[in-house]
């Protein structure tokens, strides 16, 4: 068995480069424009804007994941600290008392650091941040901190992927495996199910910098992810996804091996019968079809939908 690679952001912390990110991100905090909403608020002085969030993070739960994809499992689970209330807001989200209602705690940096400590002494192979778009910051300026006091796991950004461009660039060398969700294709879908026409223009540009930053997944002899990139895609009822359309775009602009995975779990939670077609579960037939378009554009890194199970 070979030596486990060091997680990205060692050598970071060693020229430095953490703590002068984590302060720039602190920085930006004053006028935050840190994601696409491009609010201007001062959130160093408790202004809000479209996430609800100000100077510290909010944290719902901080716990070992097992329903999260197979290389990111494992046998001890993902580190997952759900951070509340959310940059994007779809009214259907599966969440919605930790996005919308903004269920949790407020934590300071230190504190912050100290619970990714926590999670990797709970034998964790890595450290999922999710719903981490709105605090970047607060993310970095922790990482800096548990980095200089032992943390040694993968870091994970797992997002809703309507992330900008400029902020992902405060992470070059930092994360290890960005896990982005690609939502919609069809911007009026973005319009109506979380404000964001926009959202299919910066999920393209956003999965284009993590990849350039990470590339493809790679998989370590043990089967666990240590760097790369995973897209997940929530398949919709009647196609509103647009699932062919994103999968086209994945193996002709991304890489053909683009690891995604497929999400058979849609249905209608929070405010999501607002939304003409997403009233109902998706069908079995809507799944296999989507798997089937998958295959047909070129993507064959397929997580499994369940651990140990079969497609439907």
């Amino acid at each position: 068995m070979g030596k486990r690679p060091e997680p990205a952001y060692h050598a970071a912390r060693k020229a430095g480069l953490l703590r002068s990110r984590a302060a720039e991100a602190r920085e930006r905090l004053s006028c935050c424009r840190l994601c696409p909403r491009n609010c201007g608020v001062n959130r160093l002085e408790g202004e809000l804007g479209f996430c609800r969030t100000g100077r510290l993070a909010r944290v719902a739960s901080a716990h070992p994941h097992f329903g999260e994809e197979d290389p990111l499992v494992g046998e001890r689970g993902s580190g997952t600290i759900f951070f509340s209330h959310c940059n994007l807001l779809c009214l259907f989200c599966q969440n919605f008392e930790i996005s919308h209602g903004g269920e949790g705690r407020e934590v300071s940096d230190e504190e912050l650091a100290r619970i990714l400590l926590a999670v990797q002494e709970m034998g964790c192979h890595n450290i999922n941040f999710v719903s981490p778009s709105h605090v970047v910051a607060q993310i970095l300026s922790a990482v800096a901190i548990a980095a200089e006091q032992g943390l040694d796991l993968p870091l994970v950004f797992n997002t809703g992927g309507y992330d900008r461009v400029e902020t992902l660039a405060l992470l070059d060398g930092i994360v290890d495996i960005y896990m982005p969700d690609f939502k919609f294709w069809d911007p009026e879908v973005a319009r109506s199910s979380c404000q964001a026409p926009d959202y299919p223009e910066v999920a393209r540009a956003a999965i284009r910098e993590m990849h350039r930053q990470v590339g493809d997944l790679l998989i370590d002899e043990e089967g666990i992810a240590r760097r790369g990139l995973i897209v997940r895609h929530l398949v919709l009822p009647e196609a509103l996804a647009g699932t062919r359309e994103v999968m086209r775009f994945l193996a002709r602009e991304i890489s053909p091996d683009t690891y995604v995975n497929l999400m058979s779990q849609y249905r209608p939670c929070g405010r999501a019968r607002e939304v003409r077609g997403l009233e109902r579960a998706v069908s079995v037939a809507e799944f296999r079809r989507a798997v089937e378009e998958a295959k047909a554009e070129g993507i064959c890194r397929l997580d499994r939908p369940l651990r140990g199970g079969r497609w439907p």
